[in-house]
């Protein structure tokens, strides 16, 4: 595994709790049932899916989130037509229906789904655009792929993060894949996801992160009871608002202030140091959700933040083979 793939501090025994109220087992086996009868009529599908109405899709989408017992409530006003992209943060496996359920699009999946038996040669039929994380040197290909796909008129789907977060904590937006909508020349239609549950206050129960089986985060979700999937649509950001896709990026991050941002780079370390006060450069453990960070005196991880922290060595990491050295020994500072 290439150490510059992004990552996510949560983890299931530290952020992930179960709503109070749960199903009985017999309705809770039925909802497992239903979510993956329609997810087999999805498979089943999928040599003709080309030729379903993007609006059955759509319904098709949001049976799966309330087939598995969760309410939907989408807010904001509707997404674009023709070429977009759409962001939003990754808490679930259940995002990917409920930005189905948004506006039906292609989504951006890990290479290694590609590799599965049966299911792999599939998902590629769909539609599905891949990305391969441990190669640097093959994201242009898929920045040009997910381009090539916008400019047909298609939507496409990412999740900027690069990883799951517990929803409490959020990781800062990549900026490949908005890359691909300036050189498209499309929309960018930010959504922000919630869970919660039958009081409205925030949800982890849904969350699928760190060592989490899939199995295991399935029956906690079917299992719960009073669970709210929210889609919240901001102002789509339209084209050549942006004059690069860092600026991009960041006006499609959300920051209300519902989740604590965790950031990268000088800064950060020096609010950790603060933190670690005289503790002599031990770990500094925050609450539940936020990053365990390492702190330290030792000069070279100051000086290996700062250089991987740059705007300008991110740009040329393509060409910088010290990028990963410095990138590595970030990681021992709890940073990455």
């Amino acid at each position: 595994m290439s150490v510059w793939l992004p990552g996510a501090p949560c983890t299931p025994h530290g952020c992930v709790a179960p709503t109070g109220a749960t199903r009985a087992v017999p309705r809770a086996v039925l909802r497992l049932a239903a979510v993956l009868a329609l997810v087999l009529a999805g498979v089943l599908l999928v040599p003709v899916g080309r030729l379903v109405p993007a609006g059955l899709v759509g319904r098709w989408c949001r049976w799966i989130v309330r087939a598995a017992g969760v309410r939907v409530r989408i807010t904001g006003g509707a997404a674009p037509a023709g070429g977009l992209l759409l962001v939003a943060n990754h808490i679930s496996w259940l995002d990917i229906p409920l930005l189905g359920a948004v506006r039906p699009a292609r989504m951006l999946a890990k290479a290694e789904i590609r590799r599965w038996p049966l299911a792999g040669p599939l998902v590629e039929r769909s539609g599905v655009l891949f990305i391969d994380r441990d190669r640097l040197r093959a994201l242009p290909d898929t920045v040009a792929r997910i381009t090539g796909a916008l400019g047909e008129g298609s939507a496409v789907a990412v999740f900027p993060e690069g990883s799951t977060w517990c929803g409490r904590g959020q990781g800062p937006f990549r900026r490949a894949a908005f890359q691909a909508a300036l050189d498209a020349g499309v929309p960018v239609q930010p959504v922000r996801i919630h869970y919660r549950d039958a009081c409205g206050t925030a949800a982890t129960a849904p969350a699928f992160v760190g060592d989490d089986t899939l199995v295991a985060s399935l029956w906690r979700v079917v299992s719960a009871r009073g669970l709210v999937a929210e889609a919240e649509l901001r102002a789509a950001i339209p084209p050549g608002s942006h004059p690069d896709r860092r600026t991009l990026a960041a006006a499609a991050q959300p920051h209300d202030g519902s989740a604590r941002d965790h950031r990268t780079g000088p800064r950060a370390v020096r609010v950790a140091e603060r933190r670690a006060g005289h503790q002599g450069g031990h770990a500094v453990a925050g609450r539940v959700g936020e990053p365990v960070r390492k702190t330290g005196p030792e000069p070279w991880r100051g000086l290996a933040v700062a250089i991987t922290g740059s705007e300008r060595c991110r740009k040329l990491s393509t060409f910088c083979p010290l990028y990963e050295v410095f990138t590595a020994l970030r990681r021992t500072t709890g940073r990455e």
